[in-house]
């Protein structure tokens, strides 16, 4: 038996920052394009016009977002990320400042020996990133 699949990130944003996050990133990658969006409506369960999913794409890949009506005890941790191999050490340099805005930097762009370029940052939504020079 054969059986399709096909596994994409997911990320759910607690804060309502699920469309503001999405644009964040289609704007930093060449490719990036926003792929649909549905929205709560105004009998909910959620916030009007709050996103129920999205799909975006980025660097080839797509992700998946949503905004939880629903507060939970737990929300992203830097033990999950996206891997973003990158082109050139000017392109770490530039994902790494636009993405660590108004987050934090877990290890500045540098040489760490298993990679000439390397930065890990959250970002002000609270997504980790790791950016490595391929």
């Amino acid at each position: 038996m054969t059986v399709s699949q096909t596994i994409r990130p997911f990320l759910m944003f607690q804060n309502q920052d699920a469309e503001a996050a999405m644009t964040s990133y289609v704007s930093l990658f060449p490719d990036g394009e926003i792929l649909d969006i549905e929205r709560y409506g105004a009998a909910g369960p959620g916030p009007d016009g709050t996103v129920i999913r999205a799909r975006f794409r980025i660097g080839g890949q797509e992700v998946f977002v949503s905004d939880s009506f629903v507060k939970h005890a737990f929300g992203f941790t830097p033990s999950s990320s996206l891997f973003v191999d990158c082109g050139s050490e000017a392109e770490v340099e530039r994902l790494a400042a636009a993405l660590a805005e108004g987050g934090a930097v877990l290890m500045p762009a540098g040489d760490y020996g298993f990679s000439r370029r390397f930065a890990w940052v959250n970002d002000r939504f609270g997504v980790s990133w790791q950016l490595n020079l391929a």
